[in-house]
């Protein structure tokens, strides 16, 4: 064994090793694409089928071989099926990514007390409002379906965007790094969702919930109804008890590479 080793050691070149440093490029990059998601744990499901197929070839399991193999021929299908967000999300980053980070941490930074101001503002007086705040897929082609403002992000800004009977209350602002992008803007509603029957009728949630599905935007919700605020990040929607909180899971998941 170990002189095999040695033997492929010998053939090694250049070209097998940025092959390798491919593979582990492309898995590393599915393996960010999937975490926290419900994918991830389907990813095991297929790993371990993976896993069972080698094992039942290696043992000379005949009929269990057969079977697994038989089965793993509409895996692809399934792959396709079960991943139809995760695959679209990964290719609408491959599109618009850029070598740069579009979202400034700084910029957003010297504005974040007004963004949060803003939501708390509209919380208590039970204004619904959808903000998406853009962090590396550029939310341009969303943007296009609204109203173009290119403005300086403010509480002021943002509550009259939301304000009752505003001509852009209905639809969502996109935030881009310090600035509001645009408003009046129509986001993607979800395939499926878990979120309950409550939630038919609630059009911001399942706009914010379809848009962070598609994307890695982050996208803040207030519900017109009670003024509890929401964010939705990698298609979950998860409360938000107070503006503290809504600023630590934003700034969190904002720094993350």
């Amino acid at each position: 064994m170990f002189t095999e080793i040695l033997n492929a050691l010998a053939h090694f070149t250049i070209a097998d090793l940025v092959d390798i440093l491919l593979v582990t490029l492309i898995l590393y990059s599915l393996l960010r694409l999937i975490k926290d998601t419900r994918a991830y744990q389907m990813a095991i499901g297929i790993a371990i089928i993976g896993l069972l197929y080698l094992l039942t070839q290696w043992a000379k399991l005949a009929v269990s071989h057969r079977l697994i193999r038989s089965f793993t021929t509409y895996l692809i299908i399934g792959i396709i099926v079960l991943f139809q967000a995760e695959i679209r999300r990964f290719l609408i980053g491959l599109g618009s990514r850029s070598f740069r980070r579009p979202f400034s941490l700084r910029s957003l930074g010297e504005r974040l007390e007004d963004l949060f101001l803003a939501v708390e503002y509209l919380s208590h007086r039970k204004i619904g409002a959808l903000i998406a705040v853009e962090k590396e897929i550029s939310l341009k082609v969303f943007a296009d379906r609204g109203t173009r403002l290119d403005a300086q992000l403010s509480k002021d800004l943002l509550v009259n965007i939301f304000f009752p009977h505003s001509p852009l209350h209905d639809g969502a602002a996109i935030v881009q790094g310090n600035k509001i992008l645009a408003a009046g803007c129509l986001l993607p509603l979800p395939a499926t969702h878990n979120l309950g029957e409550e939630f038919l009728t609630r059009t911001r949630h399942l706009a914010a919930l379809g848009l962070s599905q598609e994307t890695d935007a982050a996208v803040i919700v207030v519900s017109e109804e009670t003024g509890q605020i929401s964010l939705a990040v990698k298609g979950r929607l998860t409360r938000v008890e107070s503006r503290d909180e809504l600023k630590d899971r934003l700034l969190r998941y904002m720094e993350k590479a």
